[in-house]
Parts: C-alpha cells; structure tokens; sequence
C-alpha cells in the first residue's frame, strides 16, 4: 500500500511502482486516520508550491496514477 499524503518526504515521481502496488487517498479534509499513517510503509506526496494549497483528490488521484501507468508500461 502507498500512502499519498501531504505529510510525506519523498515525491511520487522519484517512486519505482510496482505492477501491484496500491494507491491509498485520504479525505480531501482530514486525510487518513493515524493508525493508518503507522502501518503504510510507503508515503508520497505529489509537490506543491510552497504557502499554497494541496490539490484536490480528483486531481491528485489522476496525476499519481498517471505516473504509476507510465512507469508500469514500460
């Protein structure tokens, strides 16, 4: 499971997807629950302008999974 959060270190597109891996997204409002944030091992955040907003989920669902198609296509 790859956990997509704001609160993540390392950028979606510096990630190697795997054919199996999972995208996990949390409420646009709340994000995840934190016993979740404790169990995923993978966490990744798409970059954002500092001072600005996050995306919402739609966008980011689409932009990320875009990036996962990609990379298992090749």
């Amino acid at each position: 499971i790859v956990l997509m959060t704001t609160k993540a270190k390392k950028n979606y597109h510096k990630f190697k997807f795997k054919k199996d891996d999972m995208l996990l997204f949390g409420r646009e409002s709340a994000g995840v629950p934190k016993n979740v944030h404790e169990k995923v091992t993978e966490r990744l955040k798409i970059p954002m302008i500092k001072n600005k907003r996050s995306l919402n989920l739609a966008t980011s669902v689409g932009i990320v999974l875009a990036e996962q198609i990609r990379q298992i296509k090749k």
